[in-house]
C-alpha cells in the first residue's frame, strides 16, 4: 500500500505570509501530510505534475448563492463544478427564507434541514452557509443554528428596508415573507449575535451587510425614470448611487459599534463605499470589521458592458465606473479590503429581459476566482501572489471559522489548486462549466489559469476537465 494518496510533483508552493517554497506535497487522510524537498512517485497512488507552475490553498469563495433561482441540488451540482474551474475548493452560500430560494418562510430548524438535505452529496467543493434571520423569530433561533449546525455568520440586506424595487411597493413584506425589516430588526440581529459572541469565546460569530440605503434609492430611481427611464446598466448606477452604500455602511456601522456586533461589509463596489468602510474602522477600532469586494467590481464597468448590449450584468450594487475599479484596486493593494469573492447566481439570460428594472439581479463568477486576481492583480498590478492567497483564501477561512482551510501547512486540509501562471485563455461561458447560459466576463483575456484543482485530497480537476464525482462536505464551523 502507498504512503500516500496523491503527491504534488515539483511545484513553487505559496504559502500566506509571503513564503514560497519549490518543494513536493503529499497528501494522506484528505490532509497536507508532508512538504519536502523530493517525495517518490512511487510513495502515491497518485501523482500531479506541477513542475513549472505554483501551488495555491483552494480559494474560500466566501460569498456564493446556491438555489437562488433554481432547484438547490441542480445548483449546487453545476454551481461548485464551476467553481473547481476558478481553484475553488470551499463555498460558503447565503440563504435566506422569502421570495427566491424555496419561496416560503418558517423556522430555520425546519427550514434549515431540508437546505442541507438537497445539496448532500451534491456538491463538488466543500461548503458551508450563511443565513439571514427575516423575522424575529428567525433572530431568537440564533443561538441554536451555532450550537446544532455551527452557522457562525449571519446577514442582513439593508435595501429590503421598507421597500420592495422588485414590485416598486412600499411594503417589502410580500418579499422577505418577514416581519418589519428595518434599522430596529437590525439592532435586534446584532444584539442577538453579540450574545451568542459571549457564550462562544472561541469563534468569530459576525454578521455579513449588504449595504444600500432603500430610502434613498428609491428616490434616485424616481429620478432616474422621470428622465426617459433608459434601459442601461448606467441607469441602475445612477438609480443606486455610491452615497446608497456610504450612507447604509454608516448606519449599520454606528449601530454595531453600540452592539460591540463584529460585522463584514460585502461586495464594496465604489470608492465611496471602500472610503466610507475605511472610515468606520478608524472610528470604531473596538469592533471587529472586515471588508469584501467583488471580481466584478474590481474588474467591470457599466459604460463597457453597455456598449455590448443586453442586462446580463445587472446585479446589487451595481457595475460602476472604471474609476471605482481602480479606485478598489487600490484600496486592495493598500490592505483595507480583506477578501475578494465572486457572489456567485446562477441567471440564466430569460430572466434578465429587457427592461432594467424588473430584471433578474446576478450572475456567475466563481470560475474566474483565482484566474481574475492572478491576471489582473498579480500580473497587470505586481500585486505579490501572497497577498492574492491571503484575500482569495486565507483571510475568508479566517473570518468564517474555517481553520483547515486557506494555508498548506501539514495538518490542514489537502485543498489546493496547480496554476499556470503562463496560461492565458479567453473567458467564454463554456469555459465557466456553469449552468448559466451567458457571462459579463465573455471575451476577457485572462492569464493565469488552475489546470489541477484537488478537494479533500481528491483530483476533482485535472488537465482543464472535470474529474470524479463531487465529494464535497458540509462545513458545520466550530
Amino acid at each position: 500500500m502507498a504512503n500516500y494518496e496523491l503527491v504534488v510533483k515539483d511545484g513553487t508552493i505559496v504559502m500566506p505570509g509571503g513564503a514560497q517554497l519549490r518543494a513536493d506535497l503529499a497528501v494522506r487522510d484528505g490532509k497536507v501530510a508532508v512538504i519536502a524537498e523530493d517525495i517518490a512517485t512511487a510513495e502515491a497512488d497518485d501523482v500531479l505534475d506541477a513542475a513549472g507552475k505554483v501551488v495555491l490553498p483552494g480559494a474560500v469563495d466566501a460569498h456564493f448563492h446556491i438555489g437562488i433561482y433554481r432547484d438547490l441540488g441542480l445548483d449546487a451540482f453545476e454551481e461548485t463544478r464551476s467553481s473547481l474551474v476558478g481553484g475553488a475548493t470551499t463555498v460558503i452560500s447565503y440563504f435566506r427564507t422569502g421570495a427566491h430560494y424555496l419561496n416560503r418562510t418558517g423556522p430555520y430548524r425546519e427550514v434549515f434541514p431540508e437546505v442541507l438535505a438537497a445539496v448532500e452529496g451534491k456538491a463538488w467543493t466543500d461548503y458551508g452557509f450563511h443565513l439571514a434571520p427575516m423575522t424575529v423569530k428567525q433572530i431568537e433561533e440564533i443561538p441554536e443554528l451555532v450550537r446544532e449546525h455551527g452557522v457562525t455568520s449571519f446577514k442582513y440586506y439593508m435595501f429590503y428596508k421598507g421597500f420592495d424595487l422588485a414590485s416598486n411597493s412600499r411594503d417589502a413584506r410580500a418579499f422577505t415573507m418577514g416581519d418589519e425589516y428595518d434599522l430596529g430588526h437590525l439592532f435586534l440581529l446584532m444584539e442577538k449575535i453579540s450574545e451568542a459572541q459571549a457564550e462562544h469565546p472561541h469563534l468569530r460569530l459576525s454578521l455579513s451587510l449588504h449595504c444600500e440605503q432603500s430610502e434613498l434609492m428609491r428616490v434616485f430611481i424616481d429620478r432616474v425614470k422621470a428622465a426617459g427611464d433608459p434601459q442601461t446598466l448606467k441607469a441602475y448606477h445612477e438609480g443606486r448611487p455610491p452615497l446608497t452604500e456610504r450612507v447604509a455602511i454608516g448606519e449599520a456601522t454606528t449601530i454595531a459599534s453600540h452592539t460591540g456586533t463584529n460585522v463584514n461589509l460585502l461586495h464594496l463596489s465604489s470608492a465611496d463605499a471602500a472610503a466610507a468602510a475605511r472610515q468606520a474602522r478608524d472610528a470604531y477600532p473596538h469592533i471587529d470589521m472586515r471588508f469584501e469586494t467583488t471580481l466584478h467590481h474590481l474588474c467591470l464597468d457599466h459604460d463597457t458592458l453597455d456598449a455590448r448590449g443586453g442586462l446580463g450584468g445587472k446585479v446589487n450594487p451595481p457595475i460602476r465606473t472604471t474609476a471605482d475599479n481602480e479606485a478598489l484596486w487600490a484600496r486592495f493593494a493598500a490592505g483595507d479590503i480583506d477578501w475578494v469573492a465572486s457572489d456567485h447566481a446562477c441567471c440564466m439570460e430569460e430572466l434578465k429581459g429587457d427592461q432594467i428594472w424588473p430584471a433578474t439581479p446576478g450572475f456567475g463568477g466563481t470560475a474566474l476566482l483565482y484566474p481574475v486576481m492572478l491576471s489582473e492583480g498579480h500580473l497587470k498590478r505586481g500585486i505579490p501572489l501572497s497577498r492574492i492567497v491571503e484575500a482569495v483564501s486565507t483571510n475568508p477561512a479566517r473570518a468564517y471559522n474555517l481553520p483547515g482551510k486557506g494555508n498548506l501547512l501539514p495538518g490542514c486540509d489537502a485543498d489546493l489548486t496547480v496554476v499556470d501562471l503562463g496560461k492565458t485563455q479567453t473567458v467564454t461561458t463554456e469555459l465557466c462549466r456553469s449552468g448559466q447560459d451567458h457571462c459579463p466576463f465573455e471575451g476577457v483575456d485572462l492569464t493565469g489559469w488552475p489546470v489541477h484543482t484537488v478537494v479533500g485530497g481528491k483530483v476533482r480537476y485535472r488537465d482543464g476537465a472535470v474529474v470524479g464525482e463531487p465529494s464535497g462536505a458540509y462545513l458545520r464551523r466550530g
